[in-house]
């Protein structure tokens, strides 16, 4: 009887942890594998719910489509920005990028969809060929740059076309970073007077709606050249 008994205990018990196992795996899946927990994947190398097309209600199949785990433009298809469906305010979000010869991209961040693109609205972080495209002659419009604006570090690393870069934003109150490689490139604060003066001296200058946003989108731009994005995630800050 006693045998019998034990045998039970040990069998529930097998049972619990296993069921807990299971419980904490689906935990750690949905936060993603972030240093601190909270990530929201917004593409795993396959499903992409999480995306749509700028001021679309669905996928664009005809622009975008997925190879060897990334999301890759269709050359010569529908030219059309990827757009997150939800809205992020305070966020640190990291990719991997990679562009072909001569390629250009970009991740266009708080944008809203009042206006008939999305960098109308949203500053951007560049994706970009330094080596063969034109606008990596100017370090306002390199690799990392906020596009047009502040230019990256001398001492960035960007890697050449074919291979992936890793891409890191942070935004929290209006202060923005972006991370190359592991290094800190650019700095700035939404606002400021400093980053006005910037505006009004480039082609955003006509743009009212130009990084106004507190909150918005965040999109992976559709330059008409071939791009790959992989292992994209999204947490959100206090």
């Amino acid at each position: 009887m006693r045998k019998g008994v034990g045998l039970l205990l040990t069998a529930v018990l097998v049972l619990c942890l296993a069921e807990a196992q299971t419980y904490a795996q689906k935990k750690r899946r949905s936060e993603g594998r972030g240093r601190e927990g909270g990530w929201i994947v917004l593409f795993d190398g396959k499903s992409t719910d999480a995306w749509r097309g700028y001021r679309r209600d669905s996928f664009p199949t005809g622009g975008w489509t997925i190879e060897n785990g990334a999301l890759k433009t269709i050359v010569g298809g529908d030219r059309v920005d990827l757009i997150t469906k939800e809205k992020f305010k305070n966020f640190e979000f990291e990719c991997e990028w990679n562009v072909s010869p001569g390629g250009n991209s970009g991740i266009i961040y708080l944008v809203s969809e009042t206006e008939p693109d999305s960098w109308r609205t949203g500053p951007e972080m560049q994706v970009l060929d330094d080596e063969r495209h034109r606008d990596g002659r100017n370090p306002k419009t390199s690799a990392g740059a906020l596009y047009g604006l502040i230019a990256p570090s001398p001492d960035k690393v960007v890697k050449p076309a074919g291979q992936y870069n890793k891409a890191r934003l942070v935004v929290k109150d209006g202060h923005v970073e972006h991370w190359l490689n592991g290094k800190k490139i650019v700095e700035y604060q939404l606002g400021s007077p400093e980053l006005q003066k910037l505006i009004a001296e480039s082609k955003f200058k006509d743009m009212p709606n130009f990084a106004k946003q507190t909150e918005g989108h965040i999109v992976l731009q559709h330059h008409g050249e071939e791009v790959r994005f992989r292992n994209i995630r999204v947490r959100r800050l206090p």
